[in-house]
């Protein structure tokens, strides 16, 4: 694509968790196609500016498909149109000239709108805090080769450590389930030797806090692993299941929520 692009943007505002929002639109011209979509939205905050109006407030940080702040719901989907990209990674050049693109923050109740398109995703901090932690022993540090552990287990705990947090797969569930992310968190230390200590009490915990935060339940059709943008597996809601099961049956303890 050659030239810039004018487009119209459907952009939802709304000052705080409080307040009513609602859609509001604004012209967006001399867009480079190369430009990513958070570029763009600066682009269209400095002319809010230059107007003395409210810029659009947003999340962001890296700008690398890293961190996990960004988190637009793009015209219906989480992080855009393109697969396994946040939306800092997302490109204009994705969208065609003159084209109306809607704007949303995540939709879920425990991600309440702190302003426009900023949500508060403190839940999942909370949820980490029950129980993604492994014990640490004092002392001089192990050899990393001490303790072997087989690739493909290897392998499997690294990709489910890849999720970022962004919450793309509660904005995708119809239930606004977290399940995605929890499960990634539990498992990516629940298959290592150094995880085994908490590994059922880990379960227990950090469902029962996802539970009080209050996300939905699993809807099984797979929304979320198809708009994760790192690809996390299914696969992980079966372990975590499996786990919490297992501790409920044969090893249940009591636990206690961060909130306590």
């Amino acid at each position: 694509m050659s030239g810039n692009m004018k487009l119209t943007l459907k952009v939802w505002r709304q000052k705080d968790a409080q307040s009513a929002g609602k859609m509001v639109t604004y012209p967006a011209e001399n867009i480079s196609p190369d430009m990513s979509f958070l570029e763009m939205l600066d682009v269209v905050n400095e002319g809010l500016i230059h107007k003395g109006e409210e810029p659009i407030h947003f999340d962001h940080d890296c700008r690398e498909g890293i961190c996990g702040m960004c988190s637009l719901y793009i015209n219906g989907r989480p992080h855009g149109p393109k697969r396994a990209i946040t939306t800092c990674q997302l490109h204009m050049r994705s969208f065609k000239d003159g084209e109306t693109i809607t704007i949303e923050p995540w939709r879920a109740a425990a991600f309440p709108v702190i302003k426009d398109l900023a949500v508060d995703r403190s839940a999942f901090d909370r949820i980490q805090q029950a129980g993604g932690y492994i014990s640490v022993n004092t002392g001089g540090v192990p050899d990393a080769n001490s303790t072997p552990i087989p690739k493909v287990i290897a392998d499997e705990a690294f990709n489910s450590a890849t999720c970022i947090g962004c919450g793309a797969c509660v904005a995708a569930c119809k239930n606004a389930s977290a399940m995605l992310f929890v499960s990634a968190k539990i498992t990516q230390l629940g298959l290592l030797p150094q995880g085994q200590p908490e590994r059922y009490r880990r379960a227990q915990s950090m469902v029962a806090q996802m539970d009080e935060e209050g996300f939905g339940s699993c809807t099984n059709t797979g929304a979320c692993e198809a708009e994760c943008p790192k690809e996390i597996s299914l696969t992980n809601i079966s372990r975590m299941n499996n786990d919490y099961l297992s501790a409920k049956l044969f090893r249940e303890e009591e636990v206690h929520h961060t909130g306590e």
